[in-house]
């Protein structure tokens, strides 16, 4: 991807962190990534392309600050240090975090009135799941497969929520880790059935 490009959708995620979805206007992202707003439509076509693409971006940018320092996939002498620690990545309290964590809750909440969102949204979420699904498979090796998938999206709709009420101002960063090492644990060692 073109350093422009990236520029432009590290731009629109701060934009919709800052504003929201609704709040994302043209201009305003042009002004943000020190660009025209014709290079704009001449890279995303339109404001749906726009988005699209940074609800692509950020998940790429999790990827990235959630792998960053982690042992190669099996590599790790703790699997279950290696899932929390993955999850617990999503709730640092650094500006990158923050705000990707921000314009992801944008997002989601408009895919829920914007069905040209909803497909990449459910991509990047599969996606996820499916990642702490097989992390949750190498901590609990006698689990089942669709025990593992059924705990991965209870981790990553917690994960969602906790980051919601976090940066809301009703729960602290460290309460909300807190309670995610809880349920890591509850999950491990407390599976339901």
């Amino acid at each position: 991807m073109s350093d422009r490009r990236t520029g432009i959708l590290t731009a629109a995620t701060r934009v919709i962190a800052r504003r929201g979805v609704r709040g994302l206007r043209m201009g305003e992202l042009a002004t943000e990534a020190g660009v025209s707003i014709a290079l704009i439509y001449y890279h995303f076509t339109d404001r749906a392309g726009v988005l699209r693409q940074t609800l692509e971006h950020i998940s790429d940018r999790a990827d990235h600050y959630t792998t960053e320092d982690r042992p190669a996939p099996g590599r790790s002498g703790d699997p279950r240090a290696e899932l929390e620690q993955v999850l617990l990545l999503e709730l640092q309290d650094t500006a990158e975090v923050r705000e990707n964590s921000i314009a992801w809750g944008e997002l989601r909440a408009t895919a829920v009135f914007e069905p040209d969102l909803r497909e990449e949204l459910a991509r990047s979420t599969h996606s996820w799941v499916h990642d702490v699904a097989d992390l949750l498979a190498r901590a609990d090796p006698t689990g089942t497969a669709p025990a593992h998938a059924a705990a991965a999206e209870r981790l990553t709709a917690l994960v969602e929520g906790l980051s919601v009420r976090w940066h809301s101002g009703s729960l602290p960063v460290e309460q909300a880790r807190r309670l995610l090492r809880d349920a890591v644990r509850a999950e491990l060692e407390h599976p339901p059935g």
